[in-house]
């Protein structure tokens, strides 16, 4: 008897590390937009384009299983996959921790595996002396500068890295 074709849900976490500059957290924005590229389970063919997947967005499955943040029709065996973000998940990156990978959001994933992130824009940062916040930085070049004038300092984010692990 063949099994039936029934997507189980599977989790990958996103976990960084960077080198803060007089930076004490760094954080998504509430409304930030997740860059990944994913690989179909089903059939292994990963997809050369950058997809965007955001926790305000909302999209109906096929034969109404239900509502999900993305679906991606694999362009290879034609099957429909989903991924939600874990709303719970998103963490903030502390200064003390930082060069060390630390989770930063798990996706629940069915039929699909998120391989590669791109940082891009929207993330917020608070200085270390000061606590001011700069919003809507761009990580795209995986570094960012700025100067504090509060605490009169320079403030980085450098060697920003990523990598995705299957999790429980």
């Amino acid at each position: 008897m063949k099994a039936c074709c029934v997507s189980k849900m599977v989790f990958f976490t996103l976990c960084v590390k960077c080198n803060l500059e007089e930076i004490k957290i760094l954080q998504p924005s509430s409304d930030f937009t997740w860059t990944i590229k994913v690989k179909c389970s089903g059939c292994g063919e990963e997809s050369p384009n950058w997809h965007t997947v955001d926790a305000q967005s909302s999209y109906e499955g096929k034969g109404g299983k239900g509502k999900f943040h993305f679906i991606y029709k694999c362009k290879f065996c034609s099957r429909e996959n989903s991924l939600d973000i874990v709303g719970s998940s998103i963490k903030k990156i502390n200064s003390d921790e930082c060069m060390d990978f630390k989770p930063l959001v798990t996706f629940d994933c069915r039929g699909l595996a998120p391989v590669d992130f791109t940082p891009g824009k929207g993330w917020i940062a608070e200085a270390a002396e000061s606590g001011r916040q700069f919003k809507d930085i761009d990580l795209s070049e995986k570094e960012w500068v700025d100067y504090d004038e509060r605490s009169q300092q320079s403030v980085g984010i450098y060697e920003f890295e990523s990598k995705i692990v299957h999790s429980k």
